[in-house]
């Protein structure tokens, strides 16, 4: 139990700094109100605040302590962002300690939710250097603090034991895989939107889409995730899903609905980089494939636990699941 309360304290904590942190980078942005955007402005080559954001600085800067003072705050927020992680962690180690016997913390929906947003919240950190992603700051802290709340408030159940089909080392490999894949899908789809936006106002300006890195290259860096989650999630979906699958039900494939709607997914990716390679796909039509992907993911990630009644991965839908004595097939 106090593993649990400590748990939930975290959860309540990591919240409260992912909210700070998007104040924060929120300020941030209005700052950047004030500082000129550069001619070439958000190109690789633009000098950026703190990466990724263009503005004037040096000799064409107005205003240099303005500047300062802006970079000050961007790089607050990214710190905070990642105390948020670290937090967000905590809550997810107490969750598995909580359980008797310990466990891995993917036993329920809640669960699931809090492990997606973690890792969403996690590579963004990770790559924020790596593909200059100060840009996104505001939009990914929104994304991870929305399912935040709706975990907490509508998937949240209390710490139980794993059921028979989730008592697997091939669950750890699988899902770890699988929200890794989608934490870089999920990048790679705001990557898409923002690349859509910036594309339809190129000569704006001022404010937030004229500070975003150029169309080329927000599709660059769309490709650039996708292509690091593809075989991620190939490797989750296509080997260690069914290797799960025959271990716990005595069968690779069930045509069971989120079973499908994953390889719906895979096969949506495959078509945005096979359509990338061999046919020249870039900008608008790339860019709205990757959200018919990412639209298919969540769906499968929340959406079927509601939408069906006849999945065997019933048990992810926040309720403790029971486990028939004849099958070892989990149901509501």
């Amino acid at each position: 139990m106090q593993w649990e309360s400590l748990s939930n304290w975290a959860v309540a904590a990591s919240g409260t700094v992912y909210f700070l942190a998007l104040l924060v980078h929120l300020a941030e942005w209005a700052s950047l109100r004030k500082v000129p955007v550069p001619a070439a402005a958000a190109s690789v080559a633009s000098v950026d605040i703190p990466g990724g954001v263009a503005v004037a600085t040096g000799p064409e800067g107005e205003d240099d302590a303005q500047v300062r003072r802006t970079e000050f705050l961007g790089r607050l927020g990214y710190l905070l962002t990642g105390l948020a992680v670290l937090v967000q962690l905590v809550a997810l180690v107490g969750r598995g300690m909580a359980a008797d016997p310990d466990r891995v913390p993917w036993g329920n929906m809640y669960e699931f939710t809090l492990t997606g947003t973690f890792v969403v919240a996690a590579l963004y950190v990770v790559l924020y250097h790596r593909f200059r992603l100060a840009w996104m700051a505001p939009i990914v802290l929104a994304f991870v603090l929305s399912v935040l709340m709706v975990a907490v408030i509508w998937l949240y159940a209390p710490v139980a034991p794993l059921t028979e089909a989730l008592s697997s080392y091939w669950l750890v490999i699988h899902v770890v895989s699988a929200v890794i894949a989608t934490g870089a899908f999920t990048l790679g789809g705001i990557s898409s939107a923002l690349y859509l936006v910036k594309a339809r106002a190129r000569e704006r300006e001022s404010g937030y889409v004229a500070r975003l890195p150029k169309p080329e290259v927000l599709d660059r860096v769309s490709y650039r995730l996708h292509a690091f989650g593809f075989p991620v999630w190939t490797f989750a979906v296509l080997i260690t899903g069914p290797i799960w699958a025959h271990q716990a039900w005595s069968s690779y494939w069930n045509w069971d609905p989120k079973e499908v709607w994953a390889f719906i997914t895979w096969v949506v990716y495959a078509a945005y980089l096979h359509a990338r390679t061999t046919a020249g796909w870039k900008g608008r039509n790339a860019a709205i494939l990757a959200l018919v992907g990412v639209a298919t993911l969540w769906f499968n990630f929340i959406g079927i636990n509601y939408f069906s009644s006849t999945s065997q991965h019933s048990y992810a839908g926040g309720a403790p699941a029971l486990v028939t004595a004849t099958s070892g097939v989990p149901g509501r």
